[in-house]
């Protein structure tokens, strides 16, 4: 990556970010809360690379914030990586499906945080040539005709935060059988859970 990036940092408790990017040579800027980040982000001479997003803020949450920050024509694409302190699927998916490129659970390692960093901003759309590229390279390397009409059925399902008692009440089949369903989706789409194979089949288009 070319250039000095430039990072948002929206958390009430932003020290430990704040003293650690710029020793691996990002730029940062901070904001304490959502509507902070939103006036920072809505000034005319603002560009952020990538905006870090806690979930847990007071006067506006992190979920709120992402999807102001997704309504705005000028930060639609701007890459999110979500800080929270909550592991669960339903809550991470319900993230990526508001926009978030990535998350990151408290407590996190800086090593982790930074690999995390630097992959979204590869993906990050510098040039809108390069992000068709990254995309027909994404595509090659997954065939979305692997799966069957029942294991998308169950995927739109997943990406809709559904757990999988509830799947399979909609289904009318038991869970052991949702479960098989999706082992038989990690495998094919060469992922290890619930999290990574809903942000890699709305990458691909494989489910809306």
């Amino acid at each position: 990556m070319d250039g000095i990036a430039s990072i948002l940092i929206v958390d009430d408790n932003p020290k430990f970010l704040a003293d650690a990017l710029p020793m691996y040579g990002y730029q940062v800027t901070i904001a304490n809360d959502g509507l902070e980040a939103l006036k920072i982000l809505g000034k005319e001479d603002a560009h952020f690379d990538l905006i870090l997003l806690d979930v847990m803020m007071p006067n506006m949450d992190g979920w709120d914030t992402l999807k102001a920050i997704r309504k705005n024509k000028k930060t639609e694409y701007t890459p999110v990586i979500m800080i929270t302190a909550v592991s669960e699927d339903q809550k991470v998916v319900s993230g990526l499906r508001i926009g978030a490129d990535d998350y990151i659970v408290k407590p996190f390692i800086l090593p982790n945080l930074l690999a995390r960093i630097e992959a979204v901003l590869r993906r990050s759309n510098w040039q809108k040539d390069s992000q068709v590229k990254q995309s027909k390279e994404l595509n090659k390397n997954v065939n979305i005709d692997v799966l069957t009409p029942k294991e998308k059925e169950v995927l739109a399902l997943v990406a809709k935060g559904v757990s999988n008692q509830q799947i399979a009440d909609q289904l009318c089949v038991r869970d052991v059988t949702v479960k098989t369903h999706l082992n038989s989706i990690f495998k094919k789409l060469k992922v290890t859970n619930r999290t990574q194979a809903v942000l890699l089949a709305m990458q691909i288009d494989l489910i809306n």
